[in-house]
């Protein structure tokens, strides 16, 4: 019932809209059932025990009657059913991207992106099936339970009470498999998610799959995790199967037991034909909703199963949280200050007291080895993560004091990965700025040295680009990421070396449209490159998540320490002298 709870909110929008006259129709539908018996006695005592030809004039006029009126009110509860559970999922789904949207990075880091997309697709479609056609079926067969047991308490209580001796019996052991139904439900959509976390790496992954000739072992590990997942599906299939032999085994004692005893009252002549008629007739309707109330039951179990891993999602804590009274960041006129900054993901520390200051229109450049903690401190700044002790401030602000969407619309990002979405270039580069018109964006393309290329796709800006823009070069796809960083003209920029993995033309042509990027604003870049090092205004090295060194390259070199074993390490055959100009010729 608590989950239940939790999940009326999102029926409370179409209660009186939708929900509830689709119980009325099934209601009616229901109550039509407790006609039928009366109508059975009907015809075997009046029509064809009194041969009474009238009556049987009007009744095929009643009998469609009474069809026609259950189709119409059958037809209103199943629309009004669907509409509202499609609604529900709509709503659903739509909440659960939004707390996803909110939720900081670490949140993603610790669940497979195949895994939450089979909670907000699979897991919703369950819940639907729970809250709204099993739960109508539930209340239109306990309706329609209720209502022939009523007759047949007023048809006849003795045999009532022995045609209903089986549903007691039944309760317990119910209750027991479906409880078992309801785990293992669990874990077959728990399986199902990882089976799609699979299947999204090994497609996403194709290249580097048969690049290192893998295609049978994820062949084997998908299957074994198919497998998995049958063999949960398969232990449900068999505790759900065991149920209607059990219940028609039940109902046939108690039908027996009726047989046998109202057999022999009309004999001796204590009722008619028809009364016995009528109330065997009421019997074997009273246990086909009996029937479906316990098939419907394991769709339930299902549905809850499914809407606990929705609110597991759903309750997953904000961990970079907007305080009531934040102020909105306009510009940077001062600059970036890391005081004391410390930062862990779990219990080791990736950061320790960090002393940073990156000056308004200043070009800091970061260097370490590997795991030293450079993307870390540079994701800080967008507030990816929130610093665990010290402050990080924006003009004297901690960020922490200002809303998210101010501070972030005051950063552009281009990393070594760019994500590229499967959209047209044009919406690509505009991502983050909305309104802005094709002439702006074709400027930004320009001062991006992609606007030639971009001229050469099938349709010009209009070309779909494919899944992480699979359909362009990997410099091709940094040229359209820095375009975007460009039309969004934020103030600061974080850079994470974006021609590390170039050939040289496309590097010569990205380093150049990096060079238009970084003017005129606050950058921190995430160096790979001996070119970026040498023009940044200072360098910071980092190891072991510790500021070690600061400096210019040349003075940094003349230490000859940790960023002298850095440079002899990265670049031993590079002479020390200052780089030629990588700008293309006008």
């Amino acid at each position: 019932m608590n989950m239940y709870r939790r999940l009326f909110p999102f029926l409370r929008p179409y209660l009186f809209s939708a929900f509830l006259p689709a119980v009325v129709c099934m209601l009616l539908f229901s109550a039509t059932n407790g006609a039928l018996p009366f109508l059975v006695q009907h015809v075997f005592d009046d029509i064809f025990a009194h041969k009474n030809a009238q009556a049987l004039q009007i009744l095929p006029a009643v009998i469609v009657g009474i069809f026609v009126f259950r189709a119409l009110v059958n037809f209103g509860h199943m629309y009004l059913m669907e509409y509202v559970g499609q609604r529900i999922v709509a709503d659903l789904r739509n909440t659960l991207n939004a707390h996803l949207q909110s939720l900081s990075l670490s949140y993603f880091h610790r669940h497979a992106t195949g895994t939450i997309i089979s909670r907000v697709t699979n897991d919703t479609t369950l819940v639907r099936e729970a809250i709204t056609q099993a739960l109508a079926s539930m209340m239109r067969d306990a309706t329609t339970l209720v209502a022939l047991v009523v007759v047949a308490f007023i048809k006849d209580w003795f045999l009532a009470l022995l045609a209903c001796f089986a549903f007691p019996a039944a309760i317990l052991p119910l209750m027991q498999v479906y409880k078992k139904v309801r785990t293992l439900s669990r874990k077959g959509q728990g399986s199902l998610g990882y089976l799609s976390a699979l299947l999204q790496e090994t497609i996403q992954g194709n290249r580097i799959v048969k690049a290192f000739g893998m295609e049978e072992y994820e062949r084997k590990r998908f299957a074994a995790e198919n497998h998995r997942l049958f063999r949960h599906y398969v232990k449900a299939g068999r505790l759900r199967a065991f149920v209607p032999p059990m219940v028609e085994l039940l109902a046939a004692c108690g039908v027996a037991a009726v047989v046998w005893y109202g057999g022999s009252s009309v004999i001796r002549g204590e009722r008619t034909q028809g009364d016995f008629v009528a109330f065997l007739t009421a019997l074997l309707l009273l246990y086909e909703p009996f029937k479906h109330l316990t098939r419907t039951n394991a769709t339930v179990q299902q549905g809850l199963a499914a809407a606990e891993r929705i609110f597991e999602v759903l309750d997953e804590r904000h961990e970079v949280q907007e305080r009531p009274h934040a102020v909105t960041l306009t510009g940077v006129r001062q600059g970036i200050r890391f005081t004391n900054v410390s930062f862990r993901y779990q219990q080791e520390w990736v950061l320790r007291n960090i002393n940073l200051e990156i000056r308004a229109g200043e070009v800091v450049a970061l260097v370490g080895p590997s795991g030293s903690g450079k993307s870390t401190l540079a994701d800080l700044i967008p507030r990816f993560y929130d610093v665990c002790a010290g402050q990080l401030s924006i003009d004297g602000i901690d960020v922490r004091d200002l809303t998210l969407q101010s501070l972030r619309a005051q950063i552009a990002v281009v990393t070594q990965f760019t994500f590229l979405f499967n959209d047209t270039v044009r919406n690509n580069i505009a991502y983050g700025s909305p309104g802005r018109s094709l002439d702006e964006v074709v400027a930004a393309a320009k001062a991006a040295y992609a606007h030639d290329f971009i001229m050469t796709l099938p349709h010009g800006y209009d070309t779909v680009i494919g899944e992480l823009g699979i359909r362009l070069s990997g410099g091709q796809r940094q040229r359209l990421a820095i375009a975007r960083a460009l039309l969004k003209n934020a103030p600061i920029l974080i850079l994470d070396e974006a021609t590390s993995s170039l050939d040289t033309e496309s590097e010569r042509l990205v380093q150049a449209a990096i060079e238009h990027l970084m003017a005129d604003r606050t950058v921190l870049v995430i160096a790979h490159r001996l070119s970026t090092i040498q023009r940044a205004d200072r360098i910071v090295v980092l190891v072991d998540g510790r500021i070690v060194e600061e400096g210019r390259h040349a003075e940094l070199l003349a230490r000859s320490t940790h960023y002298r074993k850095l440079y002899d390490l990265y670049f031993p055959d590079t002479p020390l002298h200052e780089p030629e100009s990588v700008l293309p010729s006008a």
